[in-house]
């Protein structure tokens, strides 16, 4: 009862700023700043007419779009190209291997800060400042944690398996996507959901690359900051809320993999 107790306040503190930008995505702007704890009253309530006009102020549906392309296919280059590089690294024992491993776990702890002013240049000399040199940007960043994951696991799969397909045939690359693969499927489902949490989220680094170009959802927002700082809170609150529903609803739909996936990737092995 005590640990359900204190998971019934978690629950509750997490949900709460959740709720407050829900509920003040409906109310006037003034209100807001008078009063942001209030539910909506007949006075203060707008019904849609924040969402309607962030929307539009916002270009919502042209971000929308440039986010989801740069996030699906981030997620699955990232996905793709580390497991493929994790089984290398996992099953080829060599010194250039275990350095190779170690620079990708290394990669991990350096902050984003410490190269977001060299990686920004060299992406716009080799222009990559498009959403599709985002993707490669992304599936450098995102690769540490991710090898980091599938090697883990990759370690608890008995070469037997691979050995049996070999025999009947099987070419590397055969055995890794008709056996492997398969197997890997909690892990991969745990880098995807990891993965594109960060990506959707993400606004520094399309704000350094890409800019108001090709902006995406978290730019966009951004954007209805007026001048000398001004800021329209309800239509914020209404635009963060259609930016959190996406992503919510694919958390949910493949949370039940999550805490596999994280345990065979981290402890396994």
């Amino acid at each position: 009862m005590i640990i359900f107790c204190i998971l019934c306040l978690l629950v509750v503190a997490f949900l709460t700023p959740i709720f407050f930008v829900l509920i003040n995505s409906f109310k006037g702007k003034l209100f807001i700043s008078n009063n942001p704890f209030a539910l909506p009253t007949a006075e203060t309530f707008v019904g849609l007419t924040n969402y309607v006009n962030g929307i539009e102020k916002t270009g919502f549906f042209t971000a929308f779009g440039w986010s989801a392309f740069i996030t699906v296919f981030s997620v699955a280059a990232i996905i793709l190209f580390t497991s493929m590089t994790a089984y290398y690294l996992t099953r080829v024992k060599t010194g250039v291997t275990n350095v190779l491993y170690y620079m990708f776990v290394f990669s991990m702890i350096v902050p984003f800060q410490m190269v977001m002013f060299t990686m920004s240049k060299l992406a716009n000399m080799t222009h990559l400042n498009n959403p599709p040199g985002m993707v490669l940007l992304y599936l450098g960043f995102g690769s540490g944690l991710s090898v980091f994951m599938f090697c883990g696991f990759i370690k608890s799969i008995p070469l037997d398996i691979e050995e049996a397909a070999m025999i009947d045939g099987c070419n590397p690359l055969q055995t890794f996507f008709g056996v492997v693969m398969p197997i890997l499927k909690p892990t991969a489902i745990t880098v995807a959901i990891l993965n594109a949490m960060w990506i959707w989220n993400d606004y520094l680094l399309p704000y350094l690359v890409i800019g108001s170009e090709y902006k995406t959802i978290s730019v966009a927002i951004q954007y209805l900051r007026g001048g000398y700082g001004s800021i329209d809170l309800g239509l914020m609150m209404s635009m963060l809320v259609l930016a959190i529903i996406p992503i919510v609803i694919f958390y949910m739909i493949c949370q039940k993999w999550i805490i596999q996936g994280v345990i065979a990737g981290a402890v396994k092995g």
